[in-house]
């Protein structure tokens, strides 16, 4: 099933501010927030749907992806969050500080399923650091899509102690200078009276608990760096600098969380023969003398082969063959380009003396010579170029 358009789930416009794309989604959360529409998947999936929305569109430079190249150029490789790529826990982990804690009578993202979201109190979800990689692809691979395996070294979680940095048979203890809150508040006193602020707790570094015991395997951090092959299944149409996210195939967190995000850069191989130009692909071909006067069949290269062009008697230079569907299909399945073909006349440079006597009885054809209509012709494609 295709995804909706994002600006459709949050019911904003394009042209829609940032402060105006936040409060959209906080009036969707609000509306189909778990809390409130208890056993309803449908409005879990709402909610869900809602947050993958405002996970694109509150990112600048996400959201210019996905206005020019639709949902591929944001989680092509990953689906998405609405594709099962981020959970409940994840959404929280995000967004939870969005509603700076409880709202409209119930809890909202700061208990949840017992997921720490909110800025007011209560360990926050982890999220690992995000791994980027570049992968290479060539015209082909492009035209057709294609699944790449890449080796990876990156965090995992540590399977010695289950990634609590815990060695065996002993369990991290709440942090008694935050009592498992994980912050610390301060109260200090001011020309305008007492102000509160919350700071990460000093002891645990924000853990809200303290390992006696760590594990050997990891030392304590409950993460450890293995290697790791990923397949990519990377979109048709994806051009030069498109990024595409994988969610949770980064690293792993310290002690537990949400891993971060595989970002894959695209990388094009130029073609020996053909150009990109978006969609299309151009190819500049030099025919001689006799083929553009007599006309004749020449063979072209395509993405998938080469295909024979019949060259029409007369045909002049700069004239240019368009075949359709020969170029490159659009990443969001819009349609496919065209192969657009320029046509150049090889002049020879160096002629035998049989060659030089046939141009010369050529020569002396008037069929053969440029007359003041054919050279306004001529020159007006050209003009026409560059207006």
């Amino acid at each position: 099933m295709s995804k909706r358009d994002y600006y459709e789930v949050l019911g904003v416009s394009k042209s829609a501010s940032a402060e105006d794309i936040k409060k959209a989604y906080r009036k969707k959360a609000i509306e189909f927030h778990p809390d409130k529409n208890p056993g309803d998947k449908a409005a879990e999936e709402k909610f869900k749907e809602a947050a993958e929305a405002y996970e694109v569109l509150s990112d600048a430079q996400k959201r210019q992806r996905y206005d020019q190249f639709g949902h591929a150029g944001v989680n092509g490789a990953s689906g998405g969050f609405g594709g099962g790529g981020m959970s409940m826990e994840d959404i929280f982990s995000h967004f939870g500080d969005i509603f700076g804690g409880h709202f409209g009578g119930f809890s909202g993202f700061s208990n949840f399923g017992g997921f720490g979201g909110s800025s007011r109190g209560g360990t926050r979800v982890r999220k690992g650091s995000d791994l980027r990689v570049k992968v290479r692809l060539n015209l082909s691979e492009i035209a057709n899509g294609v699944e790449k395996k890449i080796k990876v070294k990156k965090y995992v979680p540590c399977q010695h102690c289950n990634s609590t940095g815990a060695a065996h048979g002993s369990e991290p203890v709440t942090c008694t200078t935050c009592h498992g809150s994980g912050r610390v508040t301060r109260v200090q006193n001011t020309i305008l009276g007492q102000m509160q602020t919350q700071s990460e707790c000093p002891t645990c570094m924000g853990d809200g608990k303290i390992i006696k015991d760590k594990c050997t395997y990891c030392n304590g951090e409950g993460i450890v760096r293995e290697d790791e092959v990923i397949n990519i299944n990377i979109p048709a149409g994806v051009m030069e600098g498109m990024q595409l996210s994988m969610n949770g195939k980064g690293n792993a967190p310290r002690r537990g969380g949400v891993n971060g995000d595989l970002l894959v850069l695209i990388e094009e191989e130029k073609h020996p023969e053909l150009i990109r130009d978006e969609n299309d692909l151009i190819y500049n071909l030099l025919i001689s003398v006799p083929t553009a006067t007599l006309g004749g069949s020449v063979e072209v290269p395509t993405v998938d082969g080469k295909v024979k062009v019949n060259i029409a008697s007369g045909t002049q230079p700069g004239k240019v063959l368009r075949l359709r569907g020969k170029g490159l299909p659009s990443v969001n399945r819009y349609g496919t380009g065209d192969l657009l073909v320029n046509i150049g006349v090889y002049i020879p440079e160096n002629l035998n003396r049989e060659e030089k006597e046939v141009m010369e009885k050529l020569s002396k054809s008037s069929n053969i010579q440029p007359n003041a209509s054919a050279s306004r012709s001529f020159f007006s494609k050209f003009r026409n170029m560059f207006d």
